[in-house]
C-alpha cells in the first residue's frame, strides 16, 4: 500500500528552483512528523529538511537559506521549495513520515542541478 507519493523532481540549472511534492494518506500525515531525505550517488542517505506537526521545523547545514519545508493540512501534502540550486544538490529525494517505532518512504524523486 503506498502511503507516500511524491513528484516535482527533475532537472534544473544551477541558481535555479524547483519544489517537490510529497502527498500522504490522511492517518500518515496526522500522526507523524514529516521530512526530505537525500541521497547523492556514493554517499549517505541524509536528512534535508523537516517538520512537525505543531510546525517546528529542522534543516541539514548545507541547505539553510535556500530549501524551505512546508505542509499543507487541507491537502495531506508536504513541500520543499529549493531555490538557488547547486550541483552538489543533486540527488535522490526521498519523503519521509516518522513517529518514535515508525518509519515510512516515498519512492524517491531524482533532482539534477547541472552547470
Amino acid at each position: 500500500q503506498v502511503q507516500l507519493v511524491e513528484s516535482g523532481g527533475g532537472l534544473v540549472q544551477a541558481w535555479g528552483s524547483l519544489r517537490l511534492s510529497c502527498a500522504a494518506s490522511v492517518f500518515i500525515f496526522k500522526t507523524n512528523a514529516m521530512a526530505w531525505y537525500r541521497q547523492a550517488p556514493g554517499k549517505q542517505r541524509e536528512l534535508v529538511a523537516l517538520i512537525t506537526n505543531d510546525d517546528k521545523t529542522r534543516y541539514g547545514d548545507s541547505v539553510k537559506g535556500r530549501l524551505t519545508i512546508s505542509r499543507d493540512n487541507d491537502k495531506n501534502t508536504v513541500y520543499l521549495q529549493m531555490n538557488s540550486l547547486n550541483p552538489e544538490d543533486t540527488a535522490v529525494y526521498y519523503c519521509n513520515a516518522t513517529r518514535p517505532g515508525r518509519n515510512y518512504w516515498g519512492q524517491g524523486s531524482q533532482v539534477t542541478v547541472s552547470t
